[in-house]
């Protein structure tokens, strides 16, 4: 009898080792390959410029999820180093993103910036104490600015917004659920209900993406194809409509490159339109009420100014922030048949042998609070990026003689928005600054929670609530 129990136990266990490598033979290869972490700025550096052939490609597969197995198709971020890579940045960079244009965007950042404003006065107004959770309704301005500028005028209503920033927060929820469990093949099986969820989050996002391409391409045609969609800037789907990308980007392929269909265009107006609505600046501007008025002397009065531009001591509060809190927490690389001399300049001792490829994790929060780089690498103190201080010239997006801090990355891969990023929170924050006098919320016992929390973004854990006063009297 024992025997046969044992005999049952042992045809059990093989047939759950069988399911199990079933169930992960096609699970994410970005969870099973070597990695290895940085965190020292210089060798950020070596990395990122003076290797970087070696160092410019990211995963392919950036989620713990095999979404390409579907049929799903790349964004800028994870499209592979190369002639694709280049037409489908230039047309961003060369476009909406051009610096000699952000002065177009101006009514739009004008009108959300109000918008954000009035959210902010309603939401005091049903609080009996004066107290407000910010995120929501940041974010939900932020995504309104970015959907009118990935689609037009008028292309995009409040239901659309909303749906967007429901689709796009349960997709970053399931990732946050995910991540956690992400590290090997078991996980796969214990907690599969977190993967479906992920899976089945990313479809329904990708579906209102595509939804969104379908009705802008009807518009566009209906306009003769042009017209600008009826604002001042041309709407970002709408070069992506004419763009031509290579048909291969091996030799041989047609020289005058293919159009993009619909699907493929999903995860690229996706990248676009999803950006960081954090609050760290404002969580800062709380706990410190001297930098607060600081940065409210320089923006009382002057709204259209900030529209254009961003006050110095505003912009180091920014940047002090950024150095702390950088949106992404960590930059993703992956190398191939570089690996064993890109491993060397990690500080990896070996290659596993038979890896084809291995990653690169560059700690975005750790270089940003380098003892190497900083004094006092943990201390809020923006006046380091002001005239005199340690961290003056230092930009947002660094160069290949110094890495100081890589919020919005560095290399070939940096993010092509850092400098719209910049003046966005700009424009908020002065707005925000000069409207409302704020304070800690009484039911936070007078303190802000600075937890961070991986959810792809840096986030807040704990989302900043205030006690917000209108400076102006009425």
């Amino acid at each position: 009898m024992e025997t046969l129990q044992l005999l049952w136990i042992a045809l059990a266990t093989i047939v759950f080792v069988g399911i199990l490598l079933r169930s992960t033979r096609h699970a994410p290869y970005t969870l099973l390959q070597p990695t290895v972490e940085i965190s020292n700025p210089d060798v950020a550096r070596r990395m990122l410029f003076d290797h970087a052939d070696a160092f410019s490609n990211r995963p392919t597969k950036p989620f713990p999820l095999d979404f390409d197995a579907a049929g799903r198709h790349h964004s800028i971020s994870t499209i592979p180093y190369g002639p694709s890579w280049g037409v489908l940045r230039r047309s961003l960079t060369a476009g909406i993103l051009h610096p000699t244009r952000l002065g177009l965007l101006e009514q739009a950042q004008r009108e959300a910036v109000e918008s954000f404003v009035a959210d902010l006065y309603a939401a005091r107004r049903g609080d009996a104490g004066g107290e407000v959770v910010v995120r929501d309704g940041l974010r939900h301005a932020i995504y309104t600015l970015m959907a009118r500028l990935c689609f037009g005028e008028g292309a995009v209503d409040e239901h659309d917004v909303r749906a967007i920033d429901r689709a796009q927060m349960e997709f970053l929820f399931a990732y946050a659920g995910t991540k956690a469990v992400e590290a090997t093949r078991l996980p796969r099986v214990l907690y599969r209900r977190r993967w479906l969820r992920l899976d089945a989050a990313f479809n329904r996002l990708s579906y209102l993406m595509i939804t969104l391409i379908i009705a802008a391409r009807r518009r566009w045609t209906e306009r003769g194809c042009g017209g600008g969609g009826g604002g001042s800037v041309t709407p970002y789907v709408d070069s992506l409509f004419v763009l031509r990308v290579p048909a291969d980007d091996a030799a041989g392929g047609d020289r005058r490159g293919r159009l993009l269909t619909d699907a493929e265009m999903g995860p690229i107006v996706w990248e676009f339109i999803l950006a960081g609505a954090e609050t760290w600046v404002l969580a800062h501007l709380v706990a410190r009420p001297e930098v607060q008025e600081k940065v409210h002397r320089q923006v009382a009065g002057h709204e259209e100014h900030h529209l254009r531009t961003t006050p110095p001591y505003l912009r180091a509060v920014i940047l002090e922030c950024l150095r702390i809190h950088p949106a992404l927490p960590s930059i993703m690389r992956e190398v191939g048949t570089e690996a064993a001399a890109a491993a060397a300049v990690g500080g990896a001792t070996a290659v596993a042998e038979g890896d084809a490829t291995m990653h690169f994790k560059l700690n975005a929060s750790d270089i940003g609070r380098s003892r190497e780089a900083w004094t006092d690498p943990d201390e809020f103190r923006p006046e380091r990026f002001l005239a005199g201080g340690e961290g003056e010239g230092v930009a947002l997006v660094p160069g290949p003689k110094e890495v100081k801090m890589v919020p919005f990355g560095a290399g070939r891969r940096y993010c092509p928005g850092a400098a719209l990023g910049m003046l966005h929170v700009g424009c908020f924050v002065a707005a925000a600054v000069r409207e409302f006098e704020w304070s800690p919320a009484a039911k936070d016992g007078g303190g802000v929670d600075f937890t961070e929390m991986d959810m792809f973004f840096n986030v807040m854990k704990t989302q900043l609530r205030a006690r917000i006063t209108p400076r102006r009297k009425t």
